[in-house]
């Protein structure tokens, strides 16, 4: 069935999803960061996380190879900081607060949860690649409210 992939992604908005910041360390010790709002559980048993990321993506490639990553689950605050990693290139580290747990992915302060991965899989999906995680360690906050998608734009529960 052909439709239009412009009325097909104003449908797909009409699901809220959170925002994430996926990072990561490459292979060569570069840290890794992009927004992302294909996030999902997976597994509790093994404990399994997913993202995807779009071929174009110029990170594409440093995920792949990397072996790890972490998502980093933002606030209704953090919406600089989800602006700041949306952007394609430049230095988007500058000023950015973070520490380091199991794999060595950088994992944002101040979120509402951080889940740092190992890389279980990577599968084609299309215009997209998913990567699927095993979560080695996570936090997360007992209070907040999470920064939401909806319909091509930020917004909040409030």
């Amino acid at each position: 069935m052909a439709f239009d992939q412009r009325d097909f992604r104003t449908a797909l908005g009409q699901f809220a999803t959170g925002i994430t910041v996926v990072t990561a360390r490459s292979a060569d010790g570069e840290l890794l960061g992009v927004t992302v709002n294909s996030f999902n559980s997976v597994s509790l048993e093994p404990p399994l996380i997913l993202f995807s990321l779009e071929r174009r993506a110029f990170s594409l490639p440093a995920f792949e190879t990397a072996g790890a990553f972490a998502v980093n689950i933002l606030s209704d605050e953090q919406t600089a900081l989800s602006q700041n990693f949306a952007r394609t290139q430049g230095d988007k580290w500058a000023g950015i607060a973070y520490e380091h747990w199991v794999t060595g992915s950088p994992i944002l302060r101040g979120c509402l949860a951080a889940f740092d991965c190992r890389t279980h899989a990577v599968h084609d999906g299309g215009d997209h690649r998913i990567f699927l995680g095993e979560v080695l360690r996570f936090e997360a906050l007992s209070e907040g409210e999470p920064l939401i998608y909806f319909r091509g734009s930020y917004t909040g529960l409030k």
